[in-house]
């Protein structure tokens, strides 16, 4: 849950690496860095922070050279360190190198103590650290055979980065859990994980990098390959569902469109008595005006989002109820007073969040609050680059429907169904996509006790 941009081939990279990330810029705000080369060396800048406050004229003036990759990382439960944030960058004998990493190993922890066994000595706790030693222990003639012979040892989900001081390789895993899009600007080829970041450099889509295939850019061209076996689609239907942005063309479907068709569907299946829909912002709005425009319940603005809250802030001593929750949204007291509302929201995980904001709209003067998800219970976490709580947080995993109504303080709590949410993304059966979240069919092997204790790419 992460973004990844890189270019090969224009004399302003880092500049444009740096515009891409800023459109990325939802996919993490914990750390962000740039990795360019020259031709003969690579220059790396990593820090804390979100990318507009990291990279300044100067320290984008540090980054010379025609080809560059970024990362933004999302941030987790756990704790955030600098040694985490991305591209993590080496030398070992081939030369330098450089990675960029969207996904989670779900064997990296095996792969590890494997690796440290016999000698290796680990900088960071990411998961992608194992991919550099697997690369810098392979005996294969090129770079490109070391990076398969590499990944055929991991198991899980992977739209990586690689840049060598003359090359560029992307590779995406076989079930192409995360997306990965190639582009063009002008002779430069791009490599991103959203369309977005192509809209904003005013680039070109050219399409998706293929599940299972490596693309390779040098300067004689580019080159693409299916090192790997074909498997089974797993495309994360929770991109569709939240993380992307909703300007993206993602798995072949604007994610605006599909997020109404959610809402939609959803309409269909939970239809509620009501004045009024309204929806969390800013992820539960197409939906909303998707279950509005099925309805026919007018949709209106009774929740303001606030863009302006930091990671960090100071609680006043006298406590404030619902004081994080405030910060981030407020209620239009004149939209929802003596209205019977539907809350359109895209998912619940603790419930935490859901109640306090429930309580906000009934404190705002609303007759009745019936809430509506545009996705099925969250009731398994993921383990492919989604940071979501254990089992046992999750409320959907031990609560039905009802409990979970009351507990949030609800009138009444309709999710969509699992066959629902097929019909909106294209797939009514769910054969091209990951719904692990929902349905606990996980696509891997995840070993007896999945591994947390490595922070995931994604982390």
């Amino acid at each position: 849950m992460c973004g990844v941009f890189g270019i090969f081939g224009h004399s302003e990279a880092s500049n444009l690496t740096y515009l891409g990330l800023h459109a990325l810029q939802h996919r993490g705000q914990e750390s962000a860095g740039i990795v360019s080369s020259d031709g003969a060396r690579l220059h790396v800048h990593r820090e804390m922070g979100l990318v507009a406050d990291i990279f300044t004229a100067e320290v984008l003036g540090g980054l010379p050279g025609p080809s560059a990759i970024g990362h933004v990382r999302y941030s987790t439960a756990g704790g955030s360190y600098l040694k985490n944030a991305q591209p993590l960058m080496v030398a070992y004998a081939g030369g330098q190198l450089a990675v960029a990493h969207n996904g989670n190993l779900t064997n990296a922890q095996a792969l590890r103590d494997e690796l440290e066994q016999s000698g290796a000595i680990f900088q960071t706790d990411s998961d992608s650290e194992v991919i550099i030693h697997l690369i810098a222990r392979s005996r294969q003639p090129t770079f490109e055979q070391r990076v398969v012979e590499a990944l055929q040892r991991v198991q899980g989900a992977y739209s990586l980065l690689f840049l060598t001081e003359r090359k560029l390789v992307a590779v995406r895993d076989p079930f192409g859990f995360r997306p990965l899009v190639l582009g063009k600007l002008r002779d430069a080829h791009v490599l991103t994980s959203e369309t977005t970041a192509l809209d904003l450099i005013e680039g070109e889509v050219v399409r998706e990098v293929e599940p299972g295939e490596m693309v390779v850019i040098d300067q004689e061209g580019l080159r693409c390959s299916r090192p790997f076996p074909p498997s089974r689609l797993g495309r994360c239907v929770f991109e569709h569902v939240y993380f992307a942005k909703p300007d993206s063309v993602l798995f072949g479907s604007t994610v605006y469109e599909v997020r109404k068709k959610l809402g939609m569907q959803l309409a269909r299946e939970r239809p509620a008595q009501a004045d009024l829909v309204i929806a969390v912002p800013d992820s539960g709005v197409p939906a909303a005006i998707g279950y509005s425009q099925v309805s026919r319940i007018p949709y209106d603005v009774g929740l303001i989002r606030s863009h302006y809250v930091g990671r960090t802030f100071i609680e006043p001593q006298q406590s404030i109820r619902h004081f994080g929750v405030k910060l981030k949204l407020s209620a239009v007291r004149e939209v929802l007073k003596g209205k019977r509302v539907v809350v359109v929201d895209d998912s619940i995980v603790r419930g935490t969040t859901s109640r306090k904001i429930v309580k906000m709209i009934k404190a705002a003067g609303a007759a009745e609050v019936h809430l509506r998800i545009s996705s099925p219970p969250t009731a398994w976490p993921c383990y492919y680059g989604i940071d979501t709580p254990s089992r046992q947080e999750l409320i959907a995993s031990s609560h039905s429907e009802e409990e979970i109504a009351r507990y949030v303080t609800a009138d009444s709590l309709g999710y969509l169904s699992l066959e629902g949410l097929g019909a909106a993304v294209g797939d009514p059966e769910s054969r091209t996509f990951c719904t692990a979240c929902f349905s606990g069919k996980y696509l891997t092997q995840l070993g007896p006790t999945p591994s947390r204790q490595l922070k995931p790419a994604a982390a």
